[in-house]
């Protein structure tokens, strides 16, 4: 069968069906400023345009401007997590709402990929990057010399740049403040990471939670009964962390717990016990990852911004706000039923 090739509606045919010259039109849809245009002629220029169905010529406006209204997005992760599903949900939607379009690489967790990765996208001519992590760390991506604008999501690193980080300086403190509002009279709290502790330079969002939970603490009149530090935060660690602390004689009114897979385990070694998170005490948790849903009862969690995260980097970029500073994104505390009444 044959097939026949859409004619592209053109400034032309805009001019042509609204009665307007072609200068005229080209002034009102390529938004130029100083025109003299009426407000009911850029209306009427604006309807046809719509009925139509034109649409500006991106090569056109490419070489008339020297871009190309695209940005490249390279990652550790696209394609496993949810938190990576988010930021770039987060980066395509404000990247559309800008008329703006995005090319995505993955570095598959191999750092020594990234350089070639923002070689690639140079060589696409992309206006900018956005460098995205899943986890939040102090790097030294040595990043080659490209000229383009750069953000870094939920990473910083060695060379001052521009940064986006969720707001863990708070995060600490909105727990604790939670665990007070449940009425609990004394907190434990599991899952301060062996690593961390070690390095705080090369965690920054890790050290500044549980920094930020510390001085929390101390301002309020919980009982700490524990600090419990893990090796990793898998459920095996917190079920072998909160069984311990049991066995122990610690009987908390809350848990914190470092983050949702951490709690998983909590919610199995509390489950031995005859405990039931919601009813018995109240656990809390960081992350809000999907596992937080599925437990019973749900869990409460404070939410790491990855949508809000990547949105925010592609306005930095495209409004030209690239000082080498960290921009922080607060994190909502996610309300389930993991925690008591007060």
């Amino acid at each position: 069968m044959e097939t026949h090739k859409v004619k592209r509606v053109t400034l032309a045919d805009v001019a042509e069906a609204s009665g307007m010259s072609k200068a005229a039109v080209s002034m009102i849809l390529n938004k130029k400023p100083g025109t003299r245009l009426s407000a009911e002629a850029t209306e009427r220029v604006r309807a046809v345009a719509t009925e139509l169905g034109y649409r500006p010529n991106a090569a056109a406006q490419s070489l008339r401007s020297g871009k190309t209204r695209t940005l490249g997005f390279i990652s550790d992760q696209v394609t496993v997590t949810r938190f990576a599903s988010e930021m770039i949900t987060g980066i395509l939607r404000e990247a559309e709402s800008r008329d703006h379009t995005v090319l995505i690489a993955e570095t598959f967790g191999k750092p020594e990929q990234m350089a070639e990765a923002i070689t690639q996208m140079t060589h696409r001519d992309v206006d900018g990057l956005i460098l995205g992590f899943m986890d939040s760390r102090q790097r030294d991506l040595k990043i080659p010399r490209t000229e383009l604008p750069t953000v870094l999501v939920n990473g910083i690193d060695e060379s001052p740049c521009t940064s986006v980080l969720p707001n863990e300086r708070e995060s600490g403190a909105k727990a604790v403040q939670r665990v007070i509002e449940s009425g609990a009279q004394s907190v434990a709290v599991i899952g301060e990471l062996k690593n961390a502790e070690k390095n705080p330079r090369i965690y920054p969002s890790i050290t500044r939670r549980f920094g930020s939970m510390r001085q929390a603490l101390v301002e309020s009149e919980l009982e700490v009964l524990g600090h419990w530090v893990l090796e990793d935060w898998n459920p095996t660690d917190g079920y072998e962390a909160t069984t311990r602390m049991l066995a122990e004689g610690y009987k908390p009114d809350a848990i914190i717990c470092a983050n949702d897979r951490v709690a998983m385990g909590v919610f199995q070694a509390l489950a031995e016990k005859g405990l039931a998170p919601g009813t018995d005490l109240s656990v809390l948790s960081f992350d809000d990852e999907i596992i937080a849903t599925y437990l019973r009862p749900q869990l409460s969690s404070i939410r790491l911004p990855y949508e809000e995260m990547g949105a925010m980097a592609v306005g930095l970029l495209l409004d030209g706000k690239l000082e080498p500073v960290e921009h922080e994104i607060d994190m909502p505390l996610i309300e389930r039923d993991s925690m008591k009444s007060n």
